[in-house]
């Protein structure tokens, strides 16, 4: 397990640290699991059900409107009841909206399945912010938060790797089927381990150490005047914006990169799914060394939020400069390489850029603010299947991955223009 904090940690709370980061680990690699399924049964479904490059699109993108939406409430909700039962109810719903994916035989039931699918999802990524400040100290939130952002990119490794011969070997079906049961197992053991601190249980060293830098903030005081209250912040409007553009271009790849690879670079099903998982296995290293470097770079920085900010414009403008060479090699290996290069900045964006929200927001409003952040980052992430779709079955790959480039370079000016200072505390909100 990667070290997470300093020799001055309790040794409870570091193990119930280390629990709730193993905990997070695993819900969150079941989580990419199940939304990247569809994209690795991509040929399959659309031969068995006969839906066009556009329609797919469409399917792809269904997921990600119900979950970017369901941001914007569930965020508070998690400030205001905690992450245990949201996060479990959450993965109760998705891992049934999973398996009922497995049952489509048409466009509009397989829709219906990943609208669900993304009303399931949503707490996953506030929840986890919302531990991580809940345990962690401001100092030293953004290792953790790299630790459960590298569950992302892990999931998504593993899908081809361990979906492509499940399907190979049975359906399309059973890839759903069998994510979906594994998320029902994830539920009752995130409930039954999972709690958040208790001062009154916990001796004086314990509670000093979870005080420090307002870690530990209650999660009660969160109302809906102060929810709103964010959105009078240009901080709040740069984070949306910034995380559009991260997030669209993650997406195309997210969505697109085993049928881009079989369609435009004309590879068989075995080396597909191999090149497929290569750069989601960088984008796991990714996330972690982001984390660990925000946290060094941020205590060097003139402020916490200008280090963890310029951490995201930096891995974003990468992604961006990566990409290009990715859609115009005529080599397959230079365009994979590229594209691991992209992935692994991409998750290093995103863990960036949510140790960025336990910092700039008011401790009260973390997983708020996350989750707004992440609403605006998911409706890129919504965009970005369809148009790429569309622009790929007018035109080509080339200018669907050249416009996600170009969306992603105006969300790093975002970040950069726009989050200069954090949040402060309202109390008459």
């Amino acid at each position: 397990m990667l070290k997470i904090s300093g020799n001055d940690t309790p040794a409870r709370i570091r193990r119930s640290q280390t629990l709730a980061l193993v905990l997070l680990v695993v819900c969150g690699v079941i989580n990419y699991l199940d939304r990247a399924t569809l994209a690795v049964a991509n040929e399959y479904i659309r031969a068995d059900l006969g839906l066009s490059l556009g329609q797919m699109g469409l399917l792809l993108s269904a997921f990600s409107w119900s979950y970017a939406l369901c941001q914007l409430p569930v965020g508070a909700l998690v400030d205001k009841v905690g992450p245990r039962w949201l996060l479990g109810g959450g993965l109760v719903v998705w891992s049934l909206a999973q398996a009922a994916g497995g049952l489509a035989s048409s466009f509009g039931w397989f829709v219906l399945a990943r609208i669900a699918l993304g009303i399931g999802e949503a707490p996953q990524f506030p929840a986890a912010a919302r531990v991580v400040s809940n345990w962690f100290p401001a100092r030293s939130r953004g290792a953790p938060t790299g630790v459960y952002n590298s569950a992302s990119p892990l999931g998504v490794a593993l899908a081809p790797l361990c979906l492509t011969p499940l399907i190979a070997a049975t359906s399309w079906h059973w890839a759903f089927f069998v994510t979906g049961a594994l998320g029902l197992v994830a539920a009752l053991v995130w409930v039954a381990l999972y709690r958040d601190p208790v001062a009154a249980s916990m001796s004086a060293d314990e509670r000093a150490y979870l005080e420090a830098d307002g870690a530990g903030a209650a999660a009660t005081t969160t109302s809906f005047a102060a929810w709103c209250a964010l959105f009078r912040h240009r901080t709040t409007w740069g984070m949306m914006l910034g995380f559009f553009g991260s997030v669209y271009l993650n997406w195309v790849y997210l969505t697109w990169l085993p049928g881009y690879l079989r369609t435009e670079r004309h590879m068989d099903l075995a080396y597909a799914g191999l090149a497929a998982s290569i750069p989601f296995i960088c984008g796991f290293a990714g996330a972690l060394l982001a984390g660990w470097a925000s946290d060094r770079v941020a205590r060097r920085a003139a402020s916490p939020v200008s280090g963890r900010r310029n951490a995201v414009v930096v891995a974003t403008l990468g992604m961006v400069a990566f990409t290009i060479p990715a859609a115009l090699a005529d080599s397959n290996v230079v365009a994979v390489a590229c594209i691991s290069i992209v992935i692994f900045l991409a998750n290093a964006s995103s863990a960036s850029a949510w140790s960025l929200a336990t910092v700039a927001a008011p401790p009260s409003r973390i997983a708020s603010l996350g989750a707004i952040q992440n609403f605006g980052g998911f409706l890129g992430g919504a965009l970005a299947p369809v148009l790429t779709g569309y622009i790929a079955q007018t035109w080509s790959f080339v200018p669907a991955l050249l416009t996600g480039a170009a969306i992603a370079f105006a969300g790093a000016m975002s970040y950069h223009f726009l989050v200069v200072r954090p949040i402060p505390e309202d109390h008459t909100a």
